[in-house]
């Protein structure tokens, strides 16, 4: 019987490394690079899509430059909208499944209560347009697929907040982060666990919320960071994390101040209870520290 073939887009990216090695043992991996396939362009990818056929398709590709979106809107467009419509089309056409990693910048960010995947969703920013547009495309194409919307993604690879915070702990004393915005700070490796258990499980075809249990600030976040670090023997200069308002650290993009994601749909769709946000850094510290 012939492997089944897996393409993940964005595979050198945080959630596409750990795709790749969670995934090593479901089928032939293809992670093309850059060089390889030029994801922005729509001819080069209907070209590969050709050329390999493959049997379910992991999109990890996003352009996820917050503030430059604003700018480069074109760019952020095709890899966050026009891409996941055309992998649906794909999937749709071959009779295909479509796992696609979207965001809680869909929603208003307004309140305080967890979203649901069914709220009205709304937007502050072009990136969330962008990845909302996304979403929209696949379910309106209705090839099979996962949306998995995610918040505050790190890693122990790439660039993030926890490596930032950790290399910033190091040379300051004293660091300002913003206390307002509300979220779960989800690990890529969490991200990949729970897609390979979703694909084996055969999940229903819909929008998932995929974060860990618990929320934070991104100040509590970075004091947990210093912490944790500390815990596993690290040296740090850091003494004092002071919370500041999102209104007095301005960027081009706005930020959602309610990222809380409520996760009973995906929790009773794979019959497992998600992890807690705070066990989940300190296995991603544990294994940046090794």
């Amino acid at each position: 019987m012939p492997q089944s073939k897996i393409l993940i887009t964005g595979g050198n990216g945080q959630v596409g490394f750990e795709l790749r090695r969670q995934l090593v043992l479901h089928g032939q991996l293809l992670a093309p690079t850059r060089q390889q396939l030029d994801l922005a362009n729509a001819d080069a990818v209907a070209a590969y899509l050709q050329a390999e056929q493959p049997d379910l398709i992991l999109n990890a590709a996003a352009y996820t430059a917050v503030d430059k979106a604003e700018s480069e809107t074109e760019l952020a467009m095709r890899l966050n909208a026009e891409l996941p419509a055309q992998l649906a089309e794909y999937c749709k056409q071959q009779s295909k499944r479509l796992v696609h990693y979207s965001s809680d910048y869909v929603y208003p960010g307004t309140g305080t209560t967890p979203w649901q995947e069914d709220d009205t969703t709304g937007p502050q920013n072009l990136y969330g347009h962008s990845k909302l547009q996304g979403d929209l495309a696949i379910q309106a194409i209705g090839c099979s697929h996962l949306i998995f919307r995610t918040s505050w993604v790190y890693a122990a690879r790439g660039n993030n907040f926890m490596k930032t915070m950790l290399r910033l702990g190091k040379e300051r004393t004293e660091l300002s982060v913003v206390n307002d915005q509300i979220g779960a700070p989800t690990p890529a490796r969490l991200i990949a666990l729970i897609t390979q258990l979703a694909i084996e499980k055969e999940i229903e075809s819909g929008v998932y919320h995929l974060a860990p249990n618990g929320t934070t600030s991104w100040q509590q976040f970075a004091q947990a960071i210093f912490e944790q670090a500390r815990a596993l023997g690290q040296e740090l200069a850091i003494s004092q994390v002071n919370g500041i308002a999102t209104a007095n650290y301005p960027t081009p993009a706005a930020r959602p101040l309610n990222s809380r994601m409520n996760l009973s749909k995906l929790e009773q769709a794979l019959g497992a209870e998600l992890p807690h946000w705070q066990q989940q850094l300190q296995l991603t510290l544990e294994e940046f520290f090794a």
